[in-house]
């Protein structure tokens, strides 16, 4: 079972929930905007992910150019970015697709299906 972390108003988010159910993948839901994730769940998932801490930022969204996210990220420790990171879902890129040993974010349907078909 997954844990399904996304946004309901995001576009590339119902594409990957409908990817899922097609693909008859079980899951839990989380609304990211209700339900942000904690220091310590990054903490576990980033690793998981093989991205870079940098990378779990939504850099598409209005939050991140507010705060002017691009530019603090270089001073930034990555004790910091995570304590941002948890502040405010917004920040995150979603979806996230949580498994035992996979964390995937951002809907690539390629990656998805070399992953979990």
């Amino acid at each position: 079972m997954y844990l399904f972390v996304c946004y309901e108003k995001c576009s590339t988010c119902r594409k990957a929930e409908t990817w899922l159910r097609e693909h008859s993948i079980v899951y839990t839901k989380r609304l990211i905007d209700k339900e942000n994730p904690t220091v310590e769940e990054l903490k576990e998932w980033i690793p998981k992910s093989g991205r870079e801490p940098r990378q779990f930022f939504n850099t598409s969204g209005k939050l991140y150019r507010e705060l002017d996210v691009k530019n603090r990220l270089k001073t930034m420790s990555e004790e910091e970015i995570y304590e941002l990171l948890a502040s405010d879902g917004m920040l995150v890129k979603r979806p996230v697709l949580v498994g035992d040993d996979l964390v995937l974010s951002g809907f690539r349907e390629e990656e998805w299906a070399e992953k979990l078909i």
